[in-house]
Parts: C-alpha cells; sequence; structure tokens
C-alpha cells in the first residue's frame, strides 16, 4: 500500500519545487528594477524615475524629464525612496531634497533642508519609491 502513494508524493515534491522556483524567479525580476534618480532645475523643474534596471538609465529618465539647462542629477536610489520639497510661497527660492530606505524619513530629509535653506512655508513637490524600498 506504501508503494501507491510514490506517484503522489513524487507529484507533491515537483509542484513544490515548480512554486519555489517560480517564486525566486519573481523575487529577482523584482530585486533587478530598483534603480531611481532625481533630477532637480531651477524655479521648482523636476524630473524623477524608479523601477529602472540601471542607475545610469534612471539618471538619463530624470534628466530627460526635467526642464530646462539647469538640471543635474542630486540624488540616486537603489531600492529606496527619494524626495523634493519647495517652498510654497516662492518656487523658485529654497528647495530641499532627500533619499532614504524609507519614504517618510526622506520626505522629512527635504522638508528640513528646504527650511534650512530660508523657506518660510515648504511642501513636499514631489517623491518616489523604487523596487519597492
Amino acid at each position: 500500500m506504501a508503494d501507491s502513494f510514490t506517484p503522489l508524493m513524487r507529484a507533491l515534491v515537483a509542484a513544490a519545487l515548480l512554486l519555489a522556483t517560480a517564486t525566486l524567479m519573481l523575487v529577482a525580476v523584482n530585486t533587478a528594477r530598483a534603480a531611481g534618480a532625481l533630477a532637480l532645475g531651477s524655479c521648482g523643474a523636476f524630473g524623477e524615475s524608479y523601477d529602472f534596471l540601471t542607475a545610469a538609465a534612471a539618471r538619463k529618465s530624470a534628466l530627460a524629464q526635467c526642464a530646462g539647462n539647469a538640471c543635474r542629477v542630486v540624488a540616486s536610489v537603489q531600492r529606496g525612496c527619494a524626495a523634493l520639497a519647495i517652498d510654497y510661497i516662492n518656487p523658485c527660492g529654497p528647495h530641499g531634497w532627500g533619499k532614504s530606505a524609507e519614504l517618510g524619513r526622506a520626505q522629512n530629509a527635504a522638508l528640513r533642508a528646504c527650511y534650512r535653506g530660508g523657506g518660510k512655508e515648504c511642501v513636499i513637490r514631489t517623491f518616489f519609491c523604487d523596487g519597492k524600498g
């Protein structure tokens, strides 16, 4: 009677192995897409990118989205978050940015940097997390 369960056990083991392999592949794909960037220009102009395969591709995309000649990449993240804060009263004035593994910390860093730069009413202009950062 023990021999009659052998094919069933083999099928269950094979199914478990297939499920484990599929799970590992899904994790590998999500981990591979884990590069992001934040670019800043003048007067509140910005560009952002996330979930890119490489940091270089993320930087290029962020710069392409940023309007103006003064744009530069200020933050690159890998499986993390970034945020940009500007002064609501004067968008061409004080601003700040931050990055962290956690969104709240990135936003707090951006707001602190904006206020340190002289902002009076700093607000978050944009934020992102990439690769489930």
